[in-house]
């Protein structure tokens, strides 16, 4: 036994930090737990767990080698690595792993058989500063005698065409593999297998492959048995070793890139262009695998789209320059199979360009590539719109979270847009156990962020240095846009809330206090304005021909600048730093003063009459408190201008129906989820969509659409309304004081005309659940029939909002509060009924 805790008598059952264990390098261990309650009663063991080491701070005996040439630079071909090596005969092997990382994607073979089930490795990251390298254990691929390692590595993100700007080399000019392989015998001896110049090189079959533009396989060029041992590589090049500075490497535990799922295709269409599409009646990420059969020569060629136009043509402007395009040349002899290597498309249909023979549904399905994270949120209700909303928000997180979170995942662009991260953050928290993910991601935005401390707007950044979209928007600068720039606090603090593990706010800390302080040097009398601001984007109220809403940058930097530090003030007192916890409580107070100053006049009117101005102030609480109703009521009084629609964008539409239910308007809430005309969620719905769209009026109710120049239909940020679904709706929200849901505040706010919705949420404790059914109506209202479910070792705060009495409590004991009848309770199943106020 390596090491046993021994009891310890404490209530945390996750987070659980054991100490500095040594643990060695390249192998696996077992761990399982048991329980004792309160009560004294000891469980059974849990069932076993494992784990593998990485290299544990154990120095890399490997090098990266290339086989290209220092001319390759504009090369988006895939390079073939190979080398054979010999394992004893004599020895029994106890366990053996391989680490292995690129520059550029990779896939790792070992005797002809694939290593892993990840994609797209190792993923997109800041490669200067932070380059990931995976673990596996190929321990039963291993063979007596003679083996061999096979290797392909393309562009990717690394050299590849990247950004709107369709620059390449970001990071270098040249593929390059590292690998090293720990063999462990029974006799306790070791064998280490390493990349370095005995290996060998030669062309592949991927004569092109890039993110954005797909990929071109000639199978004619094929050699038969090149991943295999006693290949007679004969012409085969000799490698070249490169410099890499080795310490940005670190181990990738989980949150890889996989094939989750598999989608058949529903029908041929054939359009009134005479075009043959394929549609998978889902927009996704993913590829298109194949079966096909034909002569040696004849071809494969596929384009990747989104949508229909209105007339029911093939409609590929939006992808801007991105091709998308599959180009597969058969071998012959056979049925082949085929999908992509390293590229990945944002499509629900296909065109088929070439395909010989009969087109058969059979021999196509469409693979969906995202990291791999657990599905934690469950939702339905009595509204089948709302449902398919749900569906799309989820689908959007999806297409979107391929490793970094992007805007988009079909044009020319698909970039780790900080402001889209931000305002989904807390959605798709909801949806999936994203701790992993965003960790991830944070680090990259920890070392892109500037020595001043500004954020960049993407991340990872490949916009400082290369710009253009019009010199963003003019020379706007690539860095420090408010609510985008606020990932860096916003993402941190919610990971806490969620999860309630303190080393993502322990790793982004001085990264979120330089985000704080540069907002602080860069504003005058705590009002703050920095170069480019994207504000309130693609707002409805911008002027024609504008992406720019109306509400002033000022006001909404200054807001942003207000939530933000207060934030901070928050995560300084959860990790016990009080002198900061005092001093930017400090700044908080002072910037919610100065905004209120320039931006209320005596009466308490805001001086910007837009929907987001007043949802901002409403929801990061900058409202003067005497002022607070006559706000949200002014807020109202906006959405009855516009007919109960929203004109909001990025910054407003996260918060809206927020900033109506917490000030007394939730029915003005649920009527503006359940409009189902433009613009809306539910107008989308309508409209046939399977995601969110990244405009509301991205196809207008006469069919046309929004410009080419900008327009995903696969674009997750107005899905921020998902979150509204899980705190407010289903009523499941995080108590601050007890993050993670060690205590639960549990209080649906029931509305919408619905006549039942289901919510489940898998904290990192368990299975919360809220069940709600309106069963009737009463002389005195409508009964209500809720269940809830509170997993072991937490409590809850059950809240019946404007509840009039209670008719069954379950044995609960209600209190009334200012909000309806409230009572705490532990962990278990309550069964509730009860009269709501009409």
């Amino acid at each position: 036994m390596f090491f046993d805790s021994g009891i310890v008598p404490e209530e945390i059952s996750n987070n659980i930090s054991v100490g500095d264990l040594s643990l060695a390098p390249s192998s696996r261990y077992f761990v399982r737990v048991q329980i004792e309650d309160n009560h004294g009663e000891i469980s059974a063991w849990s069932e076993i767990a494992q784990f593998v080491t990485g290299l544990c701070g154990s120095p890399w005996l490997a090098s990266f080698i290339t086989g290209e040439s220092s001319e390759a630079k504009k090369s988006s071909a895939a390079t073939s690595l190979r080398k054979e090596f010999h394992v004893s005969h004599e020895k029994e092997i106890a366990s053996a792993f391989v680490h292995v990382s690129a520059l550029g994607l990779y896939q790792l073979y070992l005797n002809g058989k694939k290593i892993g089930n990840d994609e797209l490795t190792p993923g997109w990251t800041s490669y200067h500063h932070h380059l990931l390298y995976q673990t596996y254990d190929v321990t039963g691929l291993l063979e007596d005698g003679i083996n061999a390692f096979g290797a392909l590595l393309g562009a990717g993100w690394y050299k590849g065409d990247m950004g709107f700007t369709r620059d390449r080399n970001y990071y270098g000019e040249q593929t390059a593999l590292i690998c090293q392989l720990a063999i462990h015998y029974a006799d306790g001896s070791e064998e280490v297998v390493i990349t370095d110049e005995s290996w060998k090189s030669d062309s592949s079959p991927v004569l092109f492959s890039e993110i954005y533009d797909g990929e071109i396989y000639d199978a004619r060029k094929e050699q038969a048995g090149w991943k295999n041992k006693n290949y007679p590589a004969t012409r085969w090049q000799a490698v070249n070793v490169i410099d890499y500075d080795k310490s940005t490497l670190t181990a990738q535990g989980t949150c890889t890139v996989r094939q989750i799922e598999t989608l058949k295709p529903l029908a041929v269409i054939i359009t009134p262009q005479g075009d043959r599409v394929i549609d998978f009646g889902q927009n996704l990420s993913g590829w298109v695998e194949f079966n096909v059969t034909g002569r040696a020569g004849e071809k494969v060629i596929l384009r990747h789209f989104e949508v229909l136009d209105a007339k029911g043509n093939v409609y590929l402007d939006n992808l801007r320059s991105a091709q998308q395009r599959i180009e597969y040349y058969l071998k012959g002899g056979g049925e082949e199979t085929y999908h992509p290597h390293f590229t990945c498309q944002g499509f629900r249909y296909i065109k088929i360009e070439e395909y010989p023979g009969e087109l058969k549904l059979d021999n196509f399905k469409a693979i969906v590539l995202h990291s791999e994270m657990t599905q934690t949120g469950q939702f339905s209700c009595s509204n089948p719109d709302i449902n398919q909303l749900h569906h799309n928000i989820l689908w959007g997180l999806k297409g979107n979270f391929v490793d970094v979170p992007t805007d988009c995942p079909q044009r020319d662009e698909r970039l780790g847009w900080t402001g889209d991260a931000q305002i989904f953050c807390r959605t798709a928290s909801y949806l999936m156990q994203t701790r992993n993910f965003f960790a991830k991601w944070l680090t990259d935005l920890r070392f892109d962020q500037t020595a001043e401390g500004g954020v960049p707007h993407v991340i990872p950044d490949i916009l400082t240095g290369h710009c253009s979209r019009d010199r963003l928007l003019s020379d706007g600068g690539t860095d420090s846009a408010s609510a985008w720039a606020d990932a860096a606090v916003i993402n941190p603090w919610t990971m806490y809330l969620m999860y309630g593990d303190t080393r993502v706010l322990k790793n982004q800390y001085e990264s979120m206090k330089a985000w704080i302080d540069f907002m602080t040097e860069h504003s005058e009398n705590n009002i703050w304005h920095y170069k480019l601001q994207f504000g309130d984007w693609v707002a409805l109220d911008a002027k024609e021909g504008s992406y720019f809403g109306a509400t002033p940058n000022d006001l909404t930097c200054t807001a942003y600048y207000a939530w933000s530090t207060l934030l901070f003030a928050r995560a300084a007192k959860a990790l016990k730093r009080m002198s900061d916890h005092e001093k930017y409580l400090k700044l908080h107070q002072d910037i919610v003063r100065s905004f209120q100053n320039e931006f209320f006049t005596p009466t308490g009117r805001l001086a910007s009459g837009t929907q987001t101005a007043h949802i901002l102030a409403l929801y990061f609480n900058l409202v003067p408190d005497v002022f607070r109703q006559k706000t949200a009521q002014r807020l109202v009084e906006l959405l009855h201008e516009q007919g109960g629609h929203l004109v909001t964008g990025f910054v407003g539409t996260p918060y809206f129906c927020h900033a109506l239910s917490q000030n007394g308007f939730a029915k003005e809430a649920w009527d503006l989820l359940l409009k189902d005309d433009f613009p809306s969620w539910l107008y989308q719905v309508k409209a046939g969509a399977t995601t969110i769209w990244e405009h509301w009026d991205g196809i207008r109710p006469d069919g046309s659409m929004w410009s080419a120049d900008m327009n995903s239909f696969n674009h997750y940020a107005y899905g921020a309304v998902g979150e509204w679904l899980y705190r407010v709706a289903a009523g499941i929200e995080v108590d601050e004081e007890q993050p993670a849901f060690k205590h639960a505040v549990i209080s649906p706010v029931i509305g919408g005309g619905l006549d039942w919705l289901n919510a489940d949420y898998h904290s990192l404790y368990g299975e919360i659940s809220v069940h709600w059914k309106v069963t009737g109506d009463s002389p005195r209202g409508k009964k209500v029939v809720l269940d809830v479910n509170i997993p072991a070792n937490t409590s809850a705060t059950i809240t019946l909002l404007l509840a009039e009495c209670i008719v069954e409590s379950d044995g609960i004991d209600f209190m009334h509060d200012a909000g309806g009848l409230s009572a705490k309770v532990g962990s278990g199943h309550y069964h509730i009924t009860y009269i709501l106020r009409d």
